[in-house]
């Protein structure tokens, strides 16, 4: 079972054995990389990426080295000036908006969701919290019983599209859990797009709204948006023979589980807060989603923040998420002790050989490595 060495309210989870995507390796500890042996291995990791578009982005100390390309032709602009949807890694998101406002007491991260949602209805003995649901400990499954016949028609292109807000909410409210909130592990994208829902309906204000006016804008990431935009910025992502477009990713009812889309450079901003949390107004939300607040597996082998995967290193613990679309995939990762961060991109969906999230992963894993 499990220990919990914070938890923002009420009991900690006890969670079982449950599988992790596989991340890579760590590597052991290095003498370092210089600026032009770190600039060839961005640019190989690039190179290794059978996609149309690549972007791997790097800060290490507050500065910066990007490199990209891809095996489709340039577009129009830069690709590192492109907005990438970022997937499941939006969930990062969601969870630093729910430690800010636990942190500045709006909310205690214990409240039931069916009480923010449909506060009529009785909350039960043992009620899924809004902690529960953004550390997958709630007991929902991946994604709502009704969701899967509108969706499997579009599963490649557009399977969240007509699936709406108040459609996720009637499922949540008649959904049946298999196992008590905080018994068990389980990734659930249905929880964290409830946990949007809830926040808005607990401040009678739009997630929409509530993560621009407390998590954007405090840090001053501009380039971030919540929906396509026809600005051209927008990068086009493709399906797993990186050929076929795929549209722009639309979730209705889940957005806050995966809708944010931004730039290399706005996401190296995003991380560098995470790095250095002393340095903006959100410090406290900051240092909060760096706590770890529930282990799980064999030997308590995972470590979840409330937003991160954390994982150990020779060097202090590294922390990331990955996340994918119909056509695009992304990885967010950072690691204090050596001041490091790293934001990946590609316009195409790998669904079997993904060599994509091993890759980021273990160049972030081996400049963790570095001697401090």
């Amino acid at each position: 079972m499990t220990a919990t060495a914070r938890w923002p309210a009420g009991p900690a989870p006890h969670i079982t054995a449950l599988s992790d995507p596989p991340p890579g390796n760590v590597p052991a500890g290095s003498a370092g990389s210089g600026p032009e042996e770190l600039a060839e291995m961005l640019l190989t990791a690039v190179d290794s990426m059978d996609a149309p578009d690549v972007v791997f982005a790097l800060s290490r100390n507050g500065h910066r080295l990007i490199r990209s390309g891809g095996t489709g032709t340039p577009p129009d602009l830069p690709r590192d000036q492109m907005r990438y949807e970022l997937g499941s890694a939006s969930k990062t998101f969601t969870g630093l908006l729910l430690a800010h406002l636990i942190q500045t007491g709006r909310l205690t991260g214990g409240e039931s969701a069916i009480s923010c949602l449909a506060p009529a209805r009785a909350a039960g003995e043992h009620p899924i919290t809004l902690a529960h649901l953004i550390t997958h400990t709630s007991g929902l499954p991946p994604l709502p019983a009704d969701f899967y016949p509108q969706a499997l028609p579009r599963w490649s292109t557009s399977p969240y599209a007509h699936y709406s807000r108040d459609q996720t909410i009637a499922a949540f409210l008649r959904a049946r859990p298999r196992h008590s909130p905080g018994d068990r592990w389980r990734y659930s994208n249905f929880g964290v797009a409830t946990l949007g829902h809830a926040l808005a309906a607990a401040t009678a204000t739009p997630w929409e709204t509530l993560l621009t006016s407390l998590v954007l804008h405090p840090l001053a990431l501009t380039d971030v948006t919540l929906q396509p935009t026809p600005d051209g910025f927008d990068a086009t992502g493709h399906r797993a023979d990186g050929i076929t477009p795929t549209p722009a990713v639309l979730i209705p009812g889940f957005r806050a589980a995966g809708t944010v889309r931004s730039t290399p450079h706005d996401l190296l901003t995003y991380l560098e807060a995470h790095l250095r949390p002393d340095n903006h107004s959100l410090a406290q939300a900051l240092h909060a989603v760096r706590a770890p607040v529930l282990r799980r597996g064999l030997r308590h082998r995972h470590t979840h923040t409330l937003t991160w995967f954390r994982h150990p290193t020779s060097n202090g613990p590294l922390y990331f998420h990955s996340g994918a679309t119909s056509g695009q995939q992304a990885f967010l990762g950072f690691h204090p002790p050596t001041n490091t961060a790293l934001a990946a991109f590609a316009t195409r969906r790998f669904r079997r050989a993904d060599t994509f999230i091993s890759t980021a992963y273990s160049l972030l894993a081996q400049e963790a490595a570095l001697t401090k």
